[in-house]
């Protein structure tokens, strides 16, 4: 079952490495990154939560998770190959969008299939042993690029505007590693027929909404809408970055659709299609709610290691900022080492999740690996030597495991089988927000508050790290009490 995440995790290795190096060698000016980068959390924002609800409703010759596995794998080894070979940022950010739409669809029923397949007390042990597979593909992809050109000679030059021969390889080797790693998960795995899976489960009641109900969803998609009509004004008027209007535009489309389902349910329809995910996440579990405030800390903190541990470790520990330099070159070359380290102590670390949790429940097993992990980010700042930066990435490492396990566990434990798939992907929902309000905030945050230093961002995502080990101890774990 969790193979297939494998080639899933060498997408997002090969998207998250390549993605700003395209965009550059085709002429993007790098103050246009973090708009051109958008589409990724975007599509997710879109995606997840529809896929996730008609996968809840699909059952066929494939079963119910399958064909979204398999069928969005296959246009996203399409967008592989056509990614690399994009002639203008403007095809190379479509590109983009196609290819984080289809992985997005290939990655959402992942985690329902996993909760739809085993027992309560086997999820804990199913969800590590997806990072474990998703840990071991994160390392594949950081180290492909090197490996094509280290171990099989090819060539790692270009002429300028031109990616090397070994980025297009990198591409093409990973959409076969992707298809391969899917089919085997597609036809050696069986799923349980809705009806198995309903035996002795929750019982979703019928969402017949008093009228109380339908005039607050109304007056709630008023205010979104309202509001979102105020931060752009307010954008514009302050000269904002672009990527707030697209906070607001993603304000205004859930207001619109609070609206439209209130008008529905107000005229008695018992039916409201794709809308149903509105009242899904409105009204979602008590333990999503408290989670979801949990993952807004914890992605906030892992989008500033993203984005900063570069200028972080080569001014930091490397001592320069000229990035034509060897120094820098050096810098920026362990980062992507130590990428690929925490990368590779979750996917050892996720076999042991399973213990620890048995042992101190799951909350509690959460917030110690978000501690270690703001220990972590502590430790950049702390430590001078950048051979001794392997000490925090095993506490980023081990925060890293938990993270991609113990949340979705804890879900679902409190989620009826027949709403899984939507769950899972509104939970998704709160990976994807905080990225997309780091990437609006931490740019004018480090430059204005932090007077530019980027070490002081990889402090502010420890500090958002120990929000969140002392939030996840609020969330109440369905099995514990049950």
């Amino acid at each position: 079952m969790c193979c297939g995440l494998f080639g899933v995790q060498i997408v997002w290795g090969l998207q998250n490495v390549n993605t700003s190096r395209i965009f550059q060698t085709l002429g993007a000016d790098v103050n246009e990154l973090a708009i051109l980068w958008i589409a990724a959390p975007i599509t997710g924002l879109l995606v997840q939560p529809v896929i996730g609800h008609l996968s809840d409703r699909t059952w066929g010759r494939l079963g119910r998770r399958r064909p979204y596995l398999l069928y969005g794998s296959i246009l996203t080894a399409v967008a592989l190959v056509l990614m690399p070979n994009a002639p203008t940022v403007i095809t190379a950010s479509l590109a983009l969008w196609l290819l984080t739409a289809s992985i997005n669809v290939a990655m959402e029923p992942f985690r329902a299939f996993v909760a739809d397949s085993l027992p309560d007390e086997q999820r804990t042990a199913g969800f590590a042993m997806q990072v474990f597979f998703i840990g071991a593909g994160a390392v594949f992809a950081s180290a492909l690029p090197w490996l094509l050109s280290h171990g099989f000679g090819v060539s790692s030059q270009a002429a300028p505007g031109v990616l090397p021969p070994s980025v297009h390889a990198a591409f093409y080797v990973g959409a076969a590693g992707l298809m391969v790693a899917v089919l085997w998960t597609v036809f050696t795995t069986s799923e349980t027929p809705p009806e198995r899976l309903a035996s002795g489960a929750p019982v979703i009641p019928a969402r017949t909404p008093s009228p109380e109900t339908v005039v607050w969803m109304r007056n709630s998609g008023l205010l979104w809408i309202a509001g979102a009509a105020i931060v752009a004004l307010s954008a514009f008027l302050g000269h904002w970055g672009r990527e707030i209007y697209v906070l607001a535009i993603m304000g205004v489309i859930f207001g619109a659709a609070q609206l439209a389902t209130s008008w529905q349910r107000g005229r008695g329809r018992t039916s409201v299609g794709l809308l149903e995910v509105v009242e899904d996440i409105v009204h979602m579990p008590e333990v999503l709610k408290r989670l979801a405030v949990v993952q807004f800390f914890t992605w906030f903190g892992l989008f500033a290691l993203w984005i900063y541990a570069t200028p972080a470790v080569t001014t930091r520990h490397y001592d320069t900022v000229d990035t034509a330099s060897a120094a820098y070159n050096a810098g920026a070359d362990w980062v992507g080492v130590l990428f690929a380290g925490y990368n590779g102590v979750a996917a050892l670390a996720a076999l042991a999740l399973p213990l620890l949790a048995r042992r101190v429940g799951r909350p509690a097993s959460h917030a110690i690996c978000l501690a270690l992990g703001a220990a972590g980010f502590a430790g950049f700042v702390l430590i001078d030597d950048p051979v001794l930066l392997w000490i925090p990435i095993v506490g980023i490492g081990l925060a890293w495991a938990s993270i991609m396990s113990a949340p979705y566990a804890m879900l679902s434990s409190a989620v009826p089988p027949g709403k899984m798939g939507v769950y899972m992907g509104i939970h998704n929902l709160f990976l994807v927000i905080p990225q997309m309000v780091a990437a609006t905030l931490l740019g004018p945050l480090v430059t204005r508050v932090l007077g530019g230093q980027a070490i002081l961002a990889l402090a502010l995502a420890g500090g958002a790290f120990a929000i969140a080990a002392v939030l996840a101890l609020t969330v109440r774990d369905h099995a514990e009490r049950g």
